[in-house]
C-alpha cells in the first residue's frame, strides 16, 4: 500500500494532554513503525516527568526519572510523510495478526535500547524513596445485603458486578450499580466509574446487536440514573454517550444527539476531555460526522489520498517436521492414563505439520519468514496447551469402550476414562446451577439461599460449563493425591483453592479474548483500515499547569484500591462459595462401580457407589470438614496417579516480551505477573506498579529481559543417552528404576506381639511411600524427557519474572536451567562461540567442578580434566557401554555434557576454534556470607569466603569445621563426656547445611534439626535414641554457630542492626495514624467517599491504632521491596457445604512483628544478590555475552569466562564500595519521619521506676493498656509539638511537661532501652544463640546461673533418659520458679519515643575492592 499526501500543516502548539489519546490511534496497514503486538503497543513511556498524585488519592508522590523517549518514540500519528524515503525491510511483516511477528531480533523492540546507563548503579537519593501512605486504609467494610441479594464488601460488590457486566446479566449490573449509588457520596470518583463501566458494556451490547430498546434504555440511564441523581458525569462518560449516538436507527436524530452531548460536555467545561477519549472508540467515519456536526470544534485538516498498491495476502504454510524427531520415542512410564498423552498433545505443534499464516511477499526474507511462522507457533502453543484434558479423558473413555464393549464396567476402566464419565454428568449439572443463577436474576425476592447464589452466579458463568468441570475434576484429585488420599482434604482448603484456580482459568481466557480483539477494535472493515486519519483539536483551554495539585491526605481514611479491577482478586468469600458448589455438583456426579463378593456364597455383585462425600474429624481439638475418597477409587488413583492440568507456561519459541509493566512481559499473551506476588502481597503490588510508572523498575525490568532473550537448545548426545537409559528403566543418576526393587521385611511370626507387628506395618508403609515416590519421579522425569523430545529441533527462550525481593526464576516450569542435574544437562546454549585459548582451559576446569573437584587450585583442576582424558573419551564415546566414568561424578549428566563437549573440541583440527554452545558456570561461594563479609568488613571471614586473594580456594564449610572439631577436642580434654563422644566425628558435612542456611534466616530449632539429619546419616548408632540425639545436635549446632561469630563478627553486628531497625519499625504508629487519633480524640472526623454506614464499623472502630507498617526498602536498583508479613482476619463464610473460615489478608492488616523481624536479614540480603545477578546480566549483555543465572550461579560461554569474571567483580566492587547500610538508615530515616514507636526499658531500671511513679502519681497505671497507650501518645506527641513550635510560651509549655518520653531524654539514652535479645531474641544471627524456643537440655542451661547447682539432666546426654523419675515433681517445680525469677528480672515497661534508629555499625577494615584480584571469588 502507497501513501501520498502532502505534508500536514500542524500548529506550533499541539495539545499535551491528547498524546495519550494519539498514540493510540495506530493504524498497521499504514504505519510501519507502529505495527506491533497489542502487548507492546501501550508500553511507551509517558513523556513528561509529571508531580503525580500519590496512589489511592495521599500525599503527592514525585514520580520523576523516566525513561527518555525519542520523538519517533513519541509519534502516535501515522502521517504519510513519516515514511520519508524509507523502502520496506525484512522486519516489516505486513499481514493481519501478525504485529507479534516482527523484530524478533531487533533490539528496539527493547524500552530499554540504547541506554549506557544500565549497568550502572542508578543515582537514588535515600531521603526522598517512593513512598506509598497506606496506612489510613480501612479494613473492608460490610455493607448491608439488600432484598436483592446486593451487599457485602465493596471490593465484592465491584467486582459482582464487573462479572455480570461480563456475562451480559445487565438487569442485575443496574441493580448493583443502584446499591452503589446509595453507599457512596454522589461526587465519589469511583460512583462514576461504575456508572461508565455498566454504560460500556450496554453499548458495547447495543453496537453488536442494534438493539434500540436497549439503546433506550441507556439514554435514560444517563438522564436519570446520573445527572437528575446529582452525580457529575465525567470525561469517559460523555464519550461514551457520543458513541451511543451513532447506534440511532434513525439517522435525523444522530447529529442532533451529537450536539447535545457536546453542548453538555462543554456546559461542564469537559469537552476537549469528551472528545479525547471518544477517538478511541469512533471510527474514522464516524469522527467525520462529528467534525461535520461540530465544525468550530476541531481544526481544518487535509484530504488524504490512498490507493492500493498490492495486496498482501497471507499464505498458509506449512511446518515441516523432521523426519528424525517422529523417530526418538521416549517409553512412557506406565501410568495407566493419557497424562502423558496429554503433554503430547499439547506438544503436537512440534510433531505435526501445523498450518500457520505466513507472508506471501516477495521482499520478505526467509529469515523474517522463519520468525514470522516462529511467532504463530508460539501464540499456537500458548493458546492450547489447555486444550488436551477433556481431549484425554475423552480419548481414554473411547478407548475403554473399543477394548472391552460398551457395557464394560467402571472399574475396568482407567482414571481417565472413569473422569470422562464424571464430567459428562457433571457438566449438566453445572449447566443447572447457571439456569437457577439466570431464574434468580429476574427474580426479586431473595431467599437466603438466593443471596448467596447472587454471590457467586455471575463468577459461575466466566468460562464454560465444560471447562469448569474440568478444572474441578483435576483441581479435586490432585489436591487429595498431593496431600494423601487415606487423609481426606479438608474442605475450606480445598473449596479456597478450587475458587483460586478458576479465578486463574477465567483471567486466562479474558487474556485471550482481549488479546484477539485488539487488533480490531474500532477498524473493522479493509476500507478503514486504508484510510489515514488526522485529525488536529483545538488547544486545551486549562494546560498542566493549571491543573490541582494533590495534596496530602491529612490522615484521612482510605479505601482499598479499585481502580483495576480486573486485576483484582475475587474476593475471598466468592471463591469459597464457587468452590463448594463445585464439589457439591462433582460429589452429586462422581460415580463408581464396585464389585463386591458375598460373605457366604462369594458370588460377585455389582454396586454404584459415589466417589466422596462429606463428613468431619477432630484435628488438636478442633473440628474440620473434610472430603474423603470412595476406597474403591481411592485403590485405583493409587495405582494410576493422576497427572494435573498440564503447565499453561512451556518454553518460547520465539524472544519473551520485553517487561514494561506489572503484567506485561514475557509471553505474548499478557497475565503472568512480574512479580510472583501471592494474596497477601496487596502492598507490594501496588509499590512494583509506581515504580513501573515512574521509571524505576527499568533496569530491573532490562535484566529480565537479558535473561529471557537467551537462547536455548536440547543437546542431542545427552539427550540420546538419558533416552537409552529411560528407554531402559534401568536406575542410573538420577533417574530412578520403572521397577524398583525394594526388600520387604519378613512377616512377623505367630508369636509376635502387637509391637512387632506395628513396627512390621511401619516399614511396610515406608517401602510403600518410597515405591511411589520413585514412580512420582519418574512421571515427572517422563514429562521432562518429553518437552526435550518436542524441543528437540528448535531454539527457544526461558522468560522470567521474580520473587518480591527480586531473585529472578524461569517461568516454565517442566524443564529449565534451575532444575536438577538431568535439565541441566540436557541444555546448552542456541548460539556457540570459537573457545579460543581461555576458553579450552575453563571447559577443563569445568569438567573438574561438575565432577565435584572444585575445592582445588585451577591448575589443579585443568590437571584433573588431562588425567582423566581417556576417561572423558570413553564417555563420550560409549556413554553406557564404557566404562561409565562421569557417574562418578556429582552432577553426572552435566559431567557427560562436558565430556561431550571437550571431546569435540580435542579432536578437532585447532580446539581453540572449535565452536562451542555449553555453558560453563561460575559459582560464588556461599554467597550470602560473601555480602555479609563486604557489609561488615571482616577480614577473616572475607578470607574465608573468597573474597580475599589467595593462591587456593577456601572453603567456608571446612573452615567452620575445623574450628568446632578445634573446640570439641578442647573441651574433651578437659572431660567433657558429650565432647569425648564426638572427637574425630565432626566433618565439613554435618555443618555445611547449618552454615549455608544461617546467613538466610534458619532458626536455632532448625539448625539443630539439620545436624540431626546428618549425624542420623552418618552415624546411625551414635544416639540411643531422638532425644540422646537432639541433646548431641544442640551441642553442636552452639559451636557452629560460635564458630561463625568469630569469623564474620561485623556481620553479626549488621545483622542484628537490621533485626533491631524491623523490631522498631513493626511496633510504630505512622503521622497519619496519629492524626486521625488526635483528631479524633478531639471529635473531629475526615471527610470520605462513603455515605452509608457500614455494618462492621463498631468491630473496626480502633483499626487505625494498629502497627500496620511493614518493612520496606529499596534495592540498588531501586526496586521497591516490602515484607508481606501480616497477622490476616479470619472470616467466617456460609457456603452449601459447611461453614468455613476464610483468611482474608490485607494491607489494613497489622503486622506481624515476630516474621518481620526474623525476616527482614535474610530477605535483604537476598535482594542484594538479586541485584548483583541483575547488574551482571546488563554489563553481560552490553558486552555481547550469553548469560544465564541460577541465583548465584552464573553461566555463560567458555571463551567468556574470563570477561564475566570481570564483570562479576566489578558489579560486586560497585554495589559495595557505595555505604549501602547507611544508605539503608537514611532510607529509613526518611520514610518512617514522623512515625512514632513504643519503646521498652526493664521495669526494675532507673528510668523504669521512674516511668511507674509517674503513672501512679497521676493515675494513668489503672487505665485499660489500650487507653493508656492512646493517652500518653496524645501527650507525647503534643510535648514534641510545643517544643518545635517557634513561639518562645509554647516551647515553655512543651518544657514543663513530664512524660517517659521527657523523663528518657532527661536521664537515658540509647543504651539504656532494652535489647533484642532482651525482648524476644534473635533466631538465626550469625553467631547468635537463641533458646527461647529451644527445650531439652538448652532450656535448663540457660537456667543454670538461676538455679545454681541444680542438674535437670545428667551431663552425659547417652544417659538423659536414666534421670530418676522420682525426682522429676521436684525439678518442675524447680524449673517453674527458675522461669518466673528469669521472669522478673526481665519484665518490661512501654513507653513512646520518635522513631529513631541506631547508630549503623562501625565497619572492618577489608578493602572490598581486593577482590578484584580474588581469583576464586566465582569459580
Amino acid at each position: 500500500m502507497i501513501i501520498r499526501a502532502s505534508r500536514p500543516i500542524l500548529p506550533l502548539k499541539s495539545p499535551r494532554s491528547l498524546q495519550p489519546a494519539f498514540e493510540q490511534l495506530q493504524f498497521p496497514w499504514l504505519c510501519p513503525a507502529l505495527l506491533g503486538n497489542s502487548v507492546w503497543r501501550s508500553s511507551r513511556p509517558t513523556t513528561t516527568a509529571t508531580k503525580r498524585k500519590s496512589i489511592h488519592g495521599q500525599r503527592s508522590t514525585n514520580l520523576t526519572n523516566r525513561r527518555p523517549v525519542t520523538k519517533a518514540q513519541r509519534r502516535g500519528f501515522a502521517y504519510a510523510t513519516g515514511l520519508g524515503n524509507s523502502t520496506l525491510n525484512d522486519n516489516y511483516v505486513p499481514f493481519d495478526n501478525s504485529g507479534a511477528l516482527h523484530a524478533s531480533q531487533d533490539p528496539s523492540r527493547y524500552p530499554w535500547s540504547g541506554r549506557a546507563d544500565l549497568s550502572e548503579i542508578p543515582s537514588f537519593d535515600p531521603t526522598s524513596p517512593l513512598i506509598i501512605h497506606d496506612s489510613m486504609r480501612q479494613a473492608p467494610r460490610r455493607y448491608r445485603v439488600t432484598n436483592g441479594g446486593i451487599g457485602g464488601e465493596l471490593s465484592e460488590i465491584h467486582q459482582t458486578l464487573q462479572a455480570c457486566l461480563r456475562v451480559g446479566r445487565f438487569e442485575r449490573a443496574a441493580a448493583t450499580v443502584r446499591r452503589l449509588t446509595a453507599i457512596y457520596k454522589l461526587d465519589a470518583p469511583e460512583l462514576i466509574d461504575a456508572h461508565n463501566d455498566y454504560l460500556a458494556s450496554a453499548i458495547e451490547r447495543v453496537v453488536e446487536s442494534k438493539d434500540q430498546a436497549l439503546l433506550r434504555h441507556v439514554q435514560r440511564w444517563f438522564e436519570v440514573e446520573i445527572r437528575a441523581s446529582g452525580i457529575p458525569p465525567n470525561p469517559r462518560t460523555y464519550g461514551l454517550m457520543l458513541r451511543a449516538s451513532f447506534q440511532e436507527s434513525n439517522q435525523l436524530k444522530i447529529d442532533r444527539t451529537i450536539r447535545r452531548y457536546i453542548a453538555l460536555a462543554e456546559h461542564a467545561d469537559l469537552r476537549d476531555e469528551a472528545l479525547s477519549t471518544a477517538l478511541n472508540t469512533l471510527n474514522s467515519q464516524e469522527i467525520g460526522r462529528v467534525t461535520r456536526v461540530c465544525p468550530t470544534t476541531f481544526y481544518s485538516t487535509e484530504d488524504l489520498q490512498v490507493e492500493d498498491n498490492f495486496d498482501i495476502q497471507p499464505s498458509i504454510e506449512s511446518v515441516d517436521v523432521p523426519d528424525q524427531l517422529q523417530n526418538y520415542n521416549i517409553h512412557p512410564q506406565q501410568q495407566k492414563g493419557l497424562g502423558l498423552v496429554a503433554l503430547k498433545k499439547s506438544l503436537s505443534i512440534f510433531e505435526e505439520a501445523t498450518n500457520v499464516s505466513s507472508p506471501d511477499v516477495s521482499y520478505i526474507s526467509e529469515e523474517a519468514r522463519r520468525k514470522a511462522v516462529a511467532y504463530k507457533r508460539q501464540e499456537h502453543l500458548e493458546r492450547d496447551t489447555w486444550t488436551s484434558a477433556l481431549d484425554r479423558w475423552r480419548e481414554e473413555h473411547n478407548e475403554s469402550l473399543k477394548r472391552m464393549g460398551l457395557n464394560s464396567g467402571l472399574q475396568t476402566k482407567s482414571v481417565s476414562a472413569v473422569m470422562w464419565t464424571w464430567h459428562e454428568a457433571l457438566v449438566p449439572l453445572i449447566r443447572e446451577e447457571i439456569t437457577k443463577t439466570d431464574e434468580l436474576h429476574s427474580d426479586k425476592d431473595y431467599s437466603k439461599a438466593g443471596h448467596e447464589r447472587s454471590a457467586y452466579g455471575p463468577f459461575l458463568q466466566y468460562i464454560s460449563p465444560e471447562k469448569l468441570s474440568a478444572v474441578t475434576i483435576i483441581y479435586t484429585l490432585n489436591r487429595m493425591s498431593t496431600i494423601g488420599i487415606e487423609k481426606g482434604a479438608k474442605v475450606a482448603a480445598l473449596v479456597a483453592g478450587l475458587g483460586k484456580a478458576i479465578q486463574d482459568e477465567s483471567v486466562a481466557e479474558a487474556v485471550k479474548d482481549r488479546s484477539s480483539s485488539r487488533y480490531t477494535r474500532g477498524l473493522g472493515t479493509q476500507e478503514r483500515q486504508k484510510q489515514l486519519m488526522r485529525l488536529i483539536k483545538r488547544r486545551l483551554r486549562h494546560n498542566s499547569s493549571s491543573q490541582p495539585k494533590a495534596e496530602p491526605n491529612g490522615g484521612a481514611p482510605v479505601q482499598e484500591p479499585l481502580s483495576n479491577v480486573d486485576d483484582q482478586e475475587w474476593p475471598p468469600a466468592v471463591r469459597a462459595q464457587l468452590g463448594a458448589v463445585l464439589v457439591s455438583l462433582l460429589i452429586q456426579a462422581a460415580k463408581i462401580e464396585v464389585v463386591r463378593r458375598g460373605p457366604e456364597n462369594h458370588e460377585t455383585c455389582k454396586d454404584i457407589q459415589p466417589v466422596f462425600w462429606n463428613s468431619f474429624q477432630y484435628e488438636n481439638g478442633k473440628r474440620y470438614g473434610v472430603i474423603r475418597m470412595n476406597a474403591a477409587m481411592s485403590a485405583k488413583v493409587t495405582k494410576e496417579p493422576v497427572s494435573g492440568a498440564l503447565s499453561k507456561h512451556l518454553p518460547m519459541l520465539v524472544e519473551p516480551v520485553p517487561w514494561t509493566k506489572y503484567k506485561q512481559g514475557g509471553f505474548l499473551l499478557p497475565g503472568v505477573p512480574v512479580v510472583r506476588a501471592g494474596t497477601q502481597h496487596t502492598q507490594l503490588r501496588e509499590y512494583i506498579r509506581a515504580a513501573a510508572e515512574s521509571g524505576d523498575m527499568a533496569q530491573v525490568f532490562a535484566g529480565l529481559d537479558v535473561l529471557g532473550r537467551t537462547p536455548w537448545q536440547i543437546n542431542n548426545e545427552v539427550f540420546h543417552a538419558m533416552r537409552e537409559v529411560w528407554n531402559s528403566g534401568e536406575e542410573l543418576a538420577n533417574l530412578p528404576a520403572a521397577a524398583p526393587k525394594l526388600q520387604y521385611p519378613p512377616e512377623p511370626g505367630p508369636l509376635a506381639d502387637l509391637q512387632e507387628r506395628r513396627v512390621h506395618a511401619f516399614k511396610i508403609k515406608e517401602i510403600e511411600n518410597a515405591r511411589a515416590g520413585m514412580h512420582s519421579e519418574r512421571c515427572f522425569f517422563n514429562f521432562q524427557l518429553e518437552v526435550a523430545r518436542a524441543y528437540l529441533n528448535d531454539i527457544f527462550y526461558f522468560p522470567h519474572n521474580m520473587d518480591f525481593r527480586g531473585r529472578a526464576y524461569p517461568i516454565p516450569p517442566y524443564l529449565n536451567h534451575i532444575g536438577a542435574d538431568n535439565c541441566r544437562g540436557l541444555l546448552k546454549f542456541g548460539i556457540g562461540k570459537q573457545l579460543g585459548e581461555s576458553g579450552l582451559v575453563w571447559l577443563k576446569i569445568h569438567l573438574a567442578n561438575v565432577f565435584g573437584y572444585d575445592k582445588a587450585s585451577f591448575k589443579e583442576r585443568r590437571d584433573f580434566a588431562m588425567d582423566h582424558v581417556k576417561d572423558v573419551y570413553d564417555s563420550a564415546n560409549d556413554p553406557l557401554k564404557g566404562s561409565r566414568w562421569w557417574l562418578k561424578a556429582e552432577d553426572p549428566w552435566q559431567c557427560l555434557a562436558t565430556c561431550i563437549e571437550l571431546k569435540n573440541a580435542l579432536e578437532s583440527p585447532d580446539p581453540t576454534k572449535f565452536v562451542s554452545y555449553l555453558p560453563v558456570h561460575q559459582d560464588g561461594t556461599c554467597n550470602g556470607l560473601q555480602h555479609y563479609a563486604a557489609l561488615g568488613g571482616d577480614t577473616i571471614g572475607a578470607k574465608q569466603v573468597n573474597l580475599e586473594p589467595g593462591d587456593r580456594p577456601s572453603d567456608i564449610y571446612t573452615a567452620v569445621a575445623e574450628l568446632v572439631k578445634n573446640d570439641i577436642a578442647k573441651e574433651a580434654a578437659e572431660g567433657n563426656q558429650m565432647a569425648k563422644l564426638l572427637e574425630d566425628k565432626i566433618s565439613r558435612k554435618i555443618v555445611k547445611p547449618t552454615v549455608m542456611t544461617n546467613v538466610y534466616g534458619v532458626t536455632f530449632q532448625g539448625a539443630k534439626r539439620q545436624v540431626a539429619t546428618q549425624l542420623r546419616d552418618l552415624y546411625p548408632t551414635l544416639a540411643s535414641d531422638a532425644k540422646t540425639l537432639m541433646g548431641i545436635s544442640s551441642y553442636i549446632t552452639k559451636k557452629i554457630f560460635s564458630a561463625l561469630a568469630a569469623m564474620f563478627n561485623g556481620a553479626h553486628d549488621i545483622q542484628y542492626w537490621l533485626g533491631e531497625c524491623a523490631s522498631r519499625i513493626s511496633e510504630a504508629l505512622t503521622p497519619e495514624q496519629v492524626q486521625w487519633i488526635e483528631a479524633n480524640a478531639a471529635g473531629k472526623g475526615f471527610e470520605s467517599s462513603i455515605s452509608a454506614k457500614a455494618t462492621n464499623e463498631a468491630k473496626n472502630k480502633n483499626e487505625h491504632t494498629r502497627f500496620r507498617s511493614s518493612v520496606i526498602w529499596t534495592t540498588p536498583l531501586k526496586m521497591p521491596v516490602v515484607q508481606p508479613y501480616r497477622m490476616s482476619t479470619s472470616r467466617t463464610v456460609k457456603t452449601n457445604l459447611q461453614l468455613i473460615s476464610l483468611n482474608e489478608p490485607s494491607a489494613s492488616d497489622p503486622v506481624s512483628k515476630r516474621k518481620q523481624l526474623q525476616g527482614f536479614p535474610p530477605n535483604f540480603i537476598h535482594s542484594l544478590d538479586a541485584t548483583h545477578m541483575l547488574l551482571s546480566a546488563l554489563k553481560c549483555n552490553e558486552r555481547g555475552l550469553s548469560f544465564a543465572a541460577v541465583h548465584d550461579s552464573f553461566w555463560t560461554h567458555a571463551a567468556d569466562l574470563d570477561t564475566m569474571n570481570g564483570v562479576l567483580r566489578n558489579a560486586f566492587i560497585s554495589m559495595h564500595s557505595e555505604d549501602i547500610i547507611g544508605r539503608l538508615a537514611a532510607e529509613f530515616a526518611a520514610r518512617y519521619k514522623g512515625c512514632m514507636y513504643l519503646a521498652y526499658v526493664k521495669t526494675n531500671s532507673a528510668l523504669g521506676m521512674k516511668i511507674t511513679s509517674l503513672r501512679k502519681s497521676i493515675g494513668s497505671s489503672k487505665k485499660v493498656k489500650r487507653q493508656g497507650q492512646i493517652d500518653e501518645l496524645l501527650l507525647e506527641k503534643r510535648r514534641l509539638r510545643l517544643l518545635a513550635s517557634e513561639d518562645p510560651n509554647e516551647q515553655a509549655e512543651g518544657k514543663a511537661m513530664v512524660t517517659p518520653g521527657k523523663l528518657f531524654a532527661d536521664t537515658a539514652d540509647e543504651k539504656d532501652l532494652m535489647t533484642l535479645e532482651e525482648l524476644q531474641g534473635l533466631d538465626g544471627a550469625i553467631g547468635q544463640v537463641n533458646t527461647t524456643e529451644s527445650n531439652d537440655q538448652e532450656s535448663f542451661e540457660t537456667l543454670q546461673p538461676v538455679l545454681g547447682s541444680t542438674k535437670l539432666f545428667s551431663e552425659d546426654p547417652t544417659t538423659a533418659a536414666e534421670i530418676d523419675l522420682n525426682d522429676l515433681a521436684d525439678q518442675a517445680v524447680a524449673l517453674r520458679a527458675a522461669k518466673a525469677k528469669v521472669a522478673r528480672n526481665t519484665r518490661k515497661i512501654w513507653f513512646w519515643l520518635p522513631l529513631t534508629f541506631p547508630a549503623v555499625p562501625k565497619k572492618g577494615d577489608f578493602n572490598v575492592s581486593r577482590l578484584k584480584d580474588s581469583q576464586y571469588f566465582f569459580s
